[in-house]
């Protein structure tokens, strides 16, 4: 999760990142890599361990965008849970997007609780009624499929469009009907390889994150 604090004298923000423990488990070093740091593990920004997060603070230029990811023990990258945006790389994964671009960020940030507070004047029992009928339709929070390497969160959407919301259900999926998803959608996703998902899954839905990082160990983007 990301927190911004614009200064009012300098153009810069002082941001903070914070991913859930439960993303890095028994994780000795976790860093903040991206552009501001020219993806280097040395110059990565150390998180510490607060709790149940991990917790690293920054100041950075302000008026434009990042890309970044957490690094864990210099070899497992996991992307931030709620980034700005998410963009594709050559590697078949994502990269987290941070914005630091204040006008457009106020404007959004001061839009909404205004729209949020004027429908619960007009309906009040249609607003009370949303919340329940959106929870019925998350995935648990623990099958976050973005967890299998070659998965992104624009996958992971496809995925779960296609019902296929679960570690349990990627597993019992086969590869051409994952290969049949990816070409629905766009020259854009044909040039991924789902041949492992299932495997990755497998182990994922067993809880053995153990065998799943040892394997994922062995792949590239994904791919063996």
């Amino acid at each position: 999760m990301l927190t911004k604090k614009f200064s009012k004298t300098r153009p810069v923000a002082r941001v903070k990142f914070t991913l859930p423990a439960e993303a890095a488990k028994e994780a000795k070093d976790v860093r903040v890599i991206g552009d501001f740091n020219n993806w280097s593990w040395e110059n990565g920004y150390k998180m510490q361990l607060k709790k149940n997060e991990f917790v690293a603070e920054v100041e950075l230029p302000a008026g434009k965008a990042y890309q970044f990811r957490y690094l864990i023990d210099n070899h497992i990258w996991e992307n931030d849970w709620k980034a700005d945006d998410y963009v594709p790389t050559v590697f078949g994964a994502h990269n987290s997007v941070l914005s630091l671009i204040p006008t457009a960020n106020g404007k959004k940030a001061a839009a909404k609780p205004a729209a949020k507070k004027a429908a619960a004047k007009k309906a009040p029992a249609a607003k009370a009624a949303k919340p329940a009928a959106r929870k019925t339709t998350k995935a648990p929070a623990a099958d976050r499929l973005v967890k299998i390497e070659g998965i992104g969160p624009k996958i992971e959407a496809l995925l779960k469009e296609a019902g296929i919301a679960s570690f349990a259900d990627l597993a019992k999926a086969k590869v051409a009907d994952l290969k049949a998803i990816l070409g629905n959608a766009g020259n854009r996703y044909k040039m991924h390889d789902p041949t492992t998902w299932p495997q990755q899954a497998a182990l994922a839905a067993k809880g053995d994150w153990d065998k799943l990082a040892k394997l994922q160990d062995e792949l590239k983007g994904g791919k063996k």
